[in-house]
């Protein structure tokens, strides 16, 4: 029965995640924690280190959520799940597409899909800054809550500073890779004193 649920909730995350893998975090958010198979703060780190590690964010957090479930299979199913639309509809896409680029639906459709992806990724990463900083998020306080994570905010601060303050000065964008590194050194660091 697990299989069948890991199946139907990343074939959902897989139908209707546009604009890749941050735009899907709500959604896949939405998922793992209405079925109980993550926890808020279980989720967050896992999306921290499938942000880390190689390959794309949707198939590691489907590939993790697949095997702490159920085991080797439930991770290939789930990846499995997230990966099929996409697989489907490109190649769908592929053969229609070529002959339309230049019609002005068309862009203006694509157009539409940027700026909902956008908002998409926007709200997901603001639902994650607050549910991380604040206790209980967005959506009320934990029982036994203290108040804010006066130390995780401090960091976003000083890393925001960090990617904004540089961005304008360098001829090119600071690297991601290395604000990830930065950001877990200094979380590491931080969280050890």
């Amino acid at each position: 029965m697990i299989l069948l649920e890991l199946f139907l909730g990343f074939l959902e995350v897989g139908c209707f995640s546009f604009g890749g893998g941050y735009a899907a975090v709500a959604l896949i958010r939405e998922v793992v924690l209405s079925r109980g198979w993550l926890t808020e703060e279980l989720l967050a780190y896992i999306i921290a280190v499938s942000e880390s590690t190689p390959g794309p964010l949707m198939v590691n957090l489907a590939t993790y959520v697949g095997s702490s479930q159920a085991g080797a299979a439930g991770a290939a199913v789930a990846t499995l799940a997230v990966v099929l639309p996409a697989f489907c509809i490109i190649l769908a896409l592929m053969a229609v597409l070529r002959r339309f680029t230049a019609n002005p639906w068309v862009r203006a459709l694509m157009t539409g899909l940027k700026a909902c992806v956008t908002g998409l990724i926007l709200a997901a990463g603001l639902e994650m800054l607050a549910g991380n900083l604040l206790p209980g998020g967005l959506g009320g306080g934990l029982a036994g809550a203290s108040g804010p994570d006066w130390l995780a905010l401090a960091l976003v601060l000083l890393l925001g500073g960090f990617w904004f303050g540089l961005r304008p000065r360098m001829k090119k964008k600071p690297s991601p890779v290395a604000l990830i590194l930065l950001a877990a050194l200094l979380g590491a660091a931080a969280y050890s004193l």
